[in-house]
């Protein structure tokens, strides 16, 4: 795509600090990462999303994600690992590319998980239902 960031930097028209590639994937610190060692793990097809990705590039790119995932937390001592990927805008998801952010965590990073809700089992049931036609 002529204007993705992603796709530019596969292509090398703007710099980044590669730290993996293969035929299929990249993978390149962020350039504006919540922890030390935030890595972030493409398809070099563009895909917009998780939604979107075909099979393949799915399991090219996960299996890249967790080979990458190992050598971040070794080289930076990190006791956890947070690995996503945001889908659309309301997700928080800002380039419209497939990706996976790899996140360091440490003790006391300040880093505060998402917040959780009680619901009413009746309505996780009926939830659980619609989901489970839809598949």
């Amino acid at each position: 795509m002529e204007d993705c960031i992603f796709c530019k930097i596969i292509n090398r028209q703007i710099p980044s600090d590669i730290i993996y590639e293969d035929d299929q994937t990249l993978a390149i610190l962020d350039i504006r990462p919540v922890s030390r060692g935030h890595a972030l793990v493409m398809p070099k097809k563009h895909t917009e999303d998780l939604l979107s990705a075909t099979g393949e590039d799915l399991v090219n790119t996960i299996k890249v994600t967790q080979k990458i995932t190992r050598a971040v937390k070794d080289a930076t001592g990190a006791i956890g690992m947070n690995v996503s990927t945001n889908n659309g805008a309301a997700a928080g998801q800002v380039i419209f590319h497939l990706h996976f952010h790899i996140i360091p965590r440490f003790g006391n990073d300040n880093l505060s998980p998402w917040p959780h809700q009680e619901t009413e089992p009746k309505t996780r049931a009926e939830l659980a239902e619609k989901i489970k036609k839809l598949l």
